[in-house]
């Protein structure tokens, strides 16, 4: 039926071109011209949808004689000129195809935003009145944006009581949106109760909301609170270490550099709440994979408030995962220039990218220089390049560091667990066993319930046959704190199997399969323990399984074939 459906819609879409091309070209019968639009057309459709953006530009603006007559075409053209930035395009293409009866999310976004900027308010109700209407082309927040642009229009107004009923008539499903929403209008009105409404965000610790702390001291800064501004941001970077707005908000308050926080955000400028408002948006779509959309609400978000470069992180971080690696590139090298958190954080992501695009050795040589021109070293420098060099399979490289790190961490720090447990990991992939070990029971003693670290550990000496009974018990521990993590239930499934315990084994990797059945070890194990509860059949048929995945290794391979020869023997 869809296929049906899109068939018509084609037909329709040529006839629509045809018609349009009988018009223009009948005199001079100009056929080649007619099919250079639908080539154009087509053309600038597949570069929108593989976010070849400019390319998308140069197709579709050929075909701009389809604006009257094709809502789609309007909408991915819209969204193009956003993307590439050309706002003037974008504004004056709205208004072209604007019409009074003919409702298109975009243009009145757009006209309306338009408005707004240049303070026309009656024209900025006008469109933004329209978004409530439309909400089948923005699913996720037709009925919450609509409004909340109107509550910051009549703000701008100075209507506070009319700014907080649009804020009131948001539904119920927006309650967080909601909350951060009011924080913004209590500030822009400086109400008494602005440091509540943010203190309720910043303390509600079912939501991430530690971003919330920024504009919370952002605010006090602007009322000369410095002191308590400081206080803030203090306590909520050692709670949120990894805020890397907060991280870089710390370091501008300890060197003095207050201006440089209230440079980023006002919220007495309705123009900068709205611009967070959009980069929330961006946000959630781009959490939803969605970094076409995600961008396309993130350059609205720069485009009114430039000063907020921090908010660049998300569109590199789009720019990455659209494997658009250049642009991503460019944008880290833009953030470089924000301070030195995100200078060192745009480092780390550029050899991430050149590591993609170049290859290992000269990632790592890029970011070997990049931490020599750290000022000065900390921990945290040590830990995260650490961390790099463990991803990239540099066991030796990354030890050294995690050890750097542990030296010149303050031991009561929650980070401490978390470091011993990646550099005993890493010493176990070089060979090193006793290292791996002690640190590994080191991070379990500091921190006791910490399933994968327990699981880790546990698996290790099942695998050595060694501790059994306490392995087993450190299993049963991390399953109830990770009771659907099919690696875990898989490592105590096999420790009741090394301890010929095969019913109860059978039960909890019959279970790891279900959870990760393209698995091949856990299929293999599984396949095991079927075998030695005498149901041959079906272990053979799990064998012959993991033989078909992908993943799995030659010599895995090469010991289920011999398991499919000859069962299981001491001798496998």
């Amino acid at each position: 039926m869809k296929r049906f459906i899109k068939k018509i819609y084609l037909i329709l879409f040529l006839s629509t071109i045809l018609s349009f091309s009988t018009v223009a070209f009948a005199k001079s019968n100009k056929i080649d011209l007619f099919q250079e639009n639908i080539s154009n057309y087509f053309s600038g459709i597949i570069s929108f949808n593989k976010d070849y953006t400019s390319s998308a530009f140069k197709y579709l603006d050929k075909v701009q004689f389809l604006r009257n007559d094709h809502s789609d075409y309007n909408i991915k053209f819209i969204r193009t000129l956003v993307l590439l930035e050309k706002y003037k395009q974008a504004f004056a293409f709205s208004k072209d195809i604007w019409s009074e009866d003919r409702l298109l999310f975009e243009a009145d976004l757009l006209l309306g935003l338009d408005s707004f900027i240049n303070k026309d308010y009656l024209k900025a109700t006008k469109h933004f009145e329209r978004l409530t209407k439309v909400p089948q082309y923005n699913l996720l927040f037709g009925d919450f944006l609509g409004n909340i642009l109107l509550a910051w229009t009549k703000a701008s107004e100075n209507n506070k009581k009319d700014s907080l009923n649009f804020l009131n008539k948001i539904p119920g499903r927006y309650h967080n949106l909601k909350k951060i929403q009011n924080a913004f209008l209590q500030c822009y009105f400086d109400t008494s109760e602005t440091k509540i409404a943010f203190e309720q965000l910043t303390k509600d610790e079912d939501h991430l909301f530690s971003r919330y702390n920024f504009f919370l001291a952002n605010y006090l800064l602007f009322k000369n609170k410095n002191e308590e501004a400081r206080k803030i941001i203090l306590q909520s970077t050692k709670k949120h270490s990894s805020n890397l707005l907060l991280k870089q908000a710390e370091s501008f308050i300890l060197a003095g550099k207050n201006g440089k926080i209230k440079n980023f955000f006002d919220c007495k400028n309705p123009n900068d709440v709205i611009s967070e408002t959009f980069y929330i948006m961006s946000n959630l779509y781009s959490t939803q994979e969605d970094y076409q959309l995600s961008n396309f609400y993130l350059k609205i978000s720069l485009l009114l408030n430039k000063k907020f470069t921090p908010n660049k992180t998300l569109l590199a971080e789009n720019f990455y995962y659209q494997e658009r690696y250049e642009l991503s590139k460019k944008t880290y090298d833009v953030l470089k220039s924000i301070g030195p958190n995100y200078s060192w954080y745009a480092s780390k992501h550029i050899a991430i990218i050149l590591s993609d695009t170049k290859g290992l050795k000269y990632s790592t040589s890029y970011l070997e220089k990049e931490f020599k021109l750290l000022p000065n070293h900390n921990f945290q420098h040590y830990y995260e390049l650490a961390n790099f060099y463990k991803n990239k399979e540099y066991y030796e490289e990354s030890i050294k560091y995690y050890s750097l790190a542990l030296e010149n961490i303050d031991q009561n720090h929650k980070l401490v667990p978390k470091i011993l447990d990646r550099r005993g990991t890493s010493y176990e992939r070089i060979g090193d066993w006793n290292s791996a070990e002690r640190d590994l029971t080191e991070s379990i003693e500091i921190l006791p319930d910490q399933p994968h670290v327990l699981n880790y550990l546990a698996y290790s000496w099942v695998e050595k046959k060694i501790n059994m009974d306490k392995a087993l018990e450190m299993l049963k521990k991390a399953v109830i704190l990770k009771e659907n993590d099919g690696y875990i239930i898989d490592s105590l499934g096999w420790a009741y199997y090394a301890k010929k315990n095969y019913i109860a084994a059978e039960k909890f990797l019959q279970r790891a399969v279900e959870l990760k059945p393209l698995d091949p070890i856990i299929n293999d194990h599984y396949a095991d323990v079927l075998w030695m509860v005498n149901k041959n059949i079906q272990a053979r048929y799990f064998w012959k399984h993991v033989l078909s995945l992908e993943d799995t290794e030659k010599k895995l391979k090469d010991n289920i074939n011999k398991k499919l020869v000859f069962g299981i023997t001491k001798n496998l």
